[in-house]
This record gives structure tokens, C-alpha cells and sequence, in this order.
């Protein structure tokens, strides 16, 4: 409670015309810097369409796939982006149902993480596909040929989870939006007025247009829940269906959703960090923010640890022949400094500046966060790889080392998710200004009547609708 009510001072201390002023300012307002930046992560991001244009001409040869290790790079960066997605939707939906006031200034920087690492990470299974311009095979359709996609398929099941997932989670980051577009069509002139006329939708503030938006906007919370879950849930079936050493476990199901939230979590704070800093939001996104944030790291911090533990405890115990080379591979072997990294930059480093309330800061998050996203990129790596190379039989082991093809793919995909967020918060305000004046005007109101804070009932000016609307 204590909490709550200091994330609501915090917005109340703001006036509404500042708020507006503020939020909306790098929507009208574009420095010489804005332009540097999206010309240098351009110019760093097309050597990655370059080189996957050279990759589909020459074959997958180029890149360090081959037998017996068929996944990469690039199912590592699939998985690691899948995860990253978990920070947007999944918390600000858990943030939204739990009525944390203090989500305000939060939750659009998150959910926009959401629908931009999920558009990087669907790109991934494409890029791995020796036939990439017949990547609409897995889409079930009616054809002369009477071929239909083979459903016991992994890239099946990923299919048809991204997909809805994207899709309810595009629709869970513009439903919102929607009132601040209202605010920056009021406010433009020539074509961006127009541009931005269209995408408010008519919106005009009305009380039933504010009901049905928060209506919406719980059952679209409540609904992206499970998928959110089941997303990462399938895509630890891809491995967990495969009869591969240290793979074939029931235990990866969680093991992966809790990652996902764990990187997530990590990557939110990095970006609010970037954002706060870039835009100057200092009023808006607050040591609290990142405290709060940051006792949610611990506590993944803490589950990850668990499963870590429980994982390769349960392969030490089978003792099973196969699974034991891989095991000690990962333990001592030559994936001995990956492993040993992954724990310090997800455990040892990030727990007790999490844990002591002092480091807690926003620059100790940000570290925290940092380490854990390296560790999490680690952790797919030690997924995918290790089991690969040392399967049942030893004649059929082999070794893997990524080539520049994939590493410059994948810094051209990591520019690519960067250049989407820039863009975006030029276009749209970064943090939700009608939820900011909601809560403030409708904290106001509560005090004044004794009634219970709605900000549903505030309209897009800033004031609350008649009693006789």
C-alpha cells in the first residue's frame, strides 16, 4: 500500500498541462541526434540483410550449421527474442489486473517490447529454413496439390503461437494508444493531422468510449495471459519432443516461461534506463519504477536459480551415458567458461545488488539487468549446442563454431529491433499520457468524495465527465 500511494504522489505532483507538454514533446519535436542515431543503427543493420541475401544465394553452407548440429545461432536468438517478449505484455497484463498504480508510466514501454522482439524472433525460424521463400508451406491452406502441413511439426506449433500471440499482443499495445493519438491529432496540422486523424478512429472522449476501452482493455489482460505462457510453453517443446540428450525433460516447460519473464523483466529495465535518459523522463520514470522492477528480478532471479539446479541435478542422478557427456561437457568441459558465466551474470552479480535495498538503484538494475541478459543469451546457447554436439551414439558427435554470416545477421536483427523502438517512440508518446492524467485526476477526485479511484471516468481533456453524460 505504502508503495501505491507513493506512485501515485509521484504522478500527482505533475500537473496535466506539464504531462501533455512533455510526453508529447519528441512526437513534435525531432533533434539532430534522433536523425545520427537511426542513420548509424541503419547503416549498421543492412550488412545483415546483405549478408542473408548471400546466405540464400549460396545455402546454408556459409553458416556454421552442419551435421550433427542443425540449430545455431539462430534458434538461440529465436528463443532469446521470444523471451525478451515476455517483458511487454505479460507484466503489464499481470500489472494491470493487480491495479499497481505505480504500472502508469511503464506499461507501453514494456508492451512495445513486446510486439517488436516478437517481429525479430518470428524472422529467426525463416532465416534458419534452407528454402525461405517457401516459408508459407507451414501456413495451412487449400491447394490443388492437397498438401497440408505436417501438424507434429515444431515450426507448426511455433507458427500458429506467434501468430496469436502477435496478434493479441498488437492489439493489447494500440488499444491504448488510441486516446494519445486523439490528443496528438488535436494538435498537429497539414499531413500529420490527417495521418494521425486516421488512427485515433474518431475517438472523442465520451464516458462510453473511456467504459469500453477499459472494458477492452481487461479482457484483452486477462486473455493474453495464458497465451503469453503457452507461447514459450511450445517453444520449449521443440526441444522437449526431441529424443536429445538433456532435452527430453518435463521440466522445460516452466523452466522456459520462467526464463522468458526473467529476461524480460531484465530487458524492461534497460530500456526504461535508455529512455528516461534519451527523453528526459526523469519525472516520470522513478527510482521507484525500477525498485519495484527490480524486486521482481530478485525473485525470478531466485526461481531461475531453482531450476538451474533442478535441471542438472535430475541428469547427474539418471547417470544416463549420453546425457552425462553432455552434462559434464557443459560442467568442465569446453562449455565449462559459457556455463560459469551464465551463473555469475544471472545469479552471483544481479542477487545481492537486487537484494540489498541500497544497490537497488536505478544504475544497480541496470547492471543487474545487464549481466542477466548476457546470462539468458548464454543460457539458449547451453540449450541448444551442447546437447547437439554429443548425441546417443558417439560416432555421430560432432563440434559447432558460428561463422561471420550468422554474427552478422544477428547484429543486423539486434539494429533492427533498436531502429523499431527509436521509431516508435517518435511516433507514439512512450508513456501513456491519458493513464498518467487518469490517475492523478481520478486520485484527486477520490480524496475529495470518498469514492474509488477511476480512471476510466477521465476524459481526454483532463476532466471528468457531467453526471448527466
Amino acid at each position: 500500500m505504502a508503495t501505491n500511494n507513493a506512485a501515485q504522489a509521484d504522478v500527482i505532483d505533475i500537473k496535466s498541462e506539464k504531462i501533455r507538454e512533455d510526453l508529447l514533446l519528441p512526437v513534435f519535436h525531432t533533434s539532430r541526434r534522433y536523425y545520427i542515431l537511426v542513420f548509424v543503427l541503419v547503416a549498421i543493420g543492412i550488412p545483415g540483410i546483405l549478408v542473408y541475401a548471400y546466405q540464400m544465394y549460396e545455402g546454408m553452407g556459409v553458416a556454421g550449421i552442419t551435421r550433427p548440429v542443425f540449430w545455431g545461432f539462430y534458434i538461440t536468438n529465436f528463443v532469446f527474442w521470444i523471451g525478451i517478449s515476455h517483458a511487454g505484455t505479460l507484466i503489464s497484463a499481470i500489472l494491470r489486473l493487480v491495479n499497481a498504480t505505480w504500472r502508469r508510466p511503464v506499461t507501453r514501454c514494456a508492451e512495445a517490447i513486446t510486439v517488436f522482439a516478437l517481429a525479430i524472433g518470428a524472422q529467426y525460424p525463416i532465416i534458419h529454413l534452407g528454402r525461405a521463400w517457401l516459408f508459407f508451406w507451414l501456413i495451412p491452406y487449400p491447394s490443388e496439390r492437397g498438401i497440408w502441413p505436417n501438424f507434429r511439426s515444431p515450426l507448426v506449433w511455433d507458427f500458429f503461437a506467434i501468430t496469436t500471440y502477435l496478434t493479441g499482443s498488437l492489439t493489447f499495445l494500440l488499444l491504448p494508444i488510441i486516446p494519445d493519438w486523439a490528443m496528438v491529432r488535436d494538435r498537429a496540422t497539414g499531413l500529420r493531422k490527417r495521418i494521425y486523424t486516421v488512427l485515433a478512429l474518431g475517438w472523442r472522449g465520451t464516458p462510453r468510449e473511456w467504459h469500453r476501452l477499459e472494458v477492452a482493455m481487461r479482457i484483452m489482460a486477462v486473455t493474453i495471459l495464458p497465451v503469453a505462457i503457452s507461447v514459450h510453453t511450445i517453444v520449449s517443446w521443440d526441444f522437449a519432443m526431441a529424443p536429445v540428450p538433456m532435452w527430453h525433460s518435463t521440466v522445460f516447460g516452466p523452466y522456459f516461461v520462467v526464463g522468458a519473464i526473467f529476461s524480460g523483466i531484465a530487458a524492461l529495465i534497460i530500456v526504461m534506463a535508455l529512455v528516461r535518459k534519451a527523453l528526459h523522463l526523469e519525472e516520470y520514470l522513478k527510482p521507484l519504477h525500477f525498485s519495484n522492477l527490480g524486486k521482481l528480478l530478485l525473485v525470478m532471479s531466485l526461481l531461475w536459480i531453482y531450476f538451474i539446479f533442478a535441471e542438472r541435478l535430475t541428469v547427474w542422478y539418471g547417470n544416463q551415458p549420453a546425457e552425462m557427456a553432455a552434462f559434464w561437457s557443459i560442467q568442465r568441459g569446453r562449455f565449462a567458461v559459457l556455463f560459469w558465466t551464465m551463473v555469475c551474470c544471472n545469479f552471483l552479480i544481479p542477487f545481492p545488488i537486487l537484494a540489498i535495498k541500497k544497490l537497488r538503484t536505478i544504475a544497480g538494475t541496470v547492471i543487474a539487468s545487464s549481466t542477466i541478459v548476457v546470462g539468458m543469451w548464454l543460457e539458449r546457447f547451453l540449450i541448444v549446442v551442447p546437447p547437439l554436439e554429443h548425441k546417443y551414439l558417439p560416432y555421430d558427435w560432432g563440434s559447432y563454431r558460428p561463422t561471420w554470416v550468422e554474427i552478422t545477421i544477428t547484429v543486423g536483427t539486434l539494429m533492427g529491433m533498436i531502429l523499431m523502438y527509436v521509431l516508435f517512440a517518435k511516433f507514439v508518446p512512450i508513456i501513456s499520457i491519458w493513464e498518467l492524467k487518469g490517475g492523478r485526476h481520478a486520485k484527486q477526485i477520490a480524496e475529495q468524495v470518498n469514492a474509488p479511484a477511476n480512471p476510466a471516468a477521465i476524459l481526454l481533456d483532463g476532466t471528468l465527465p457531467s453526471t448527466n453524460s
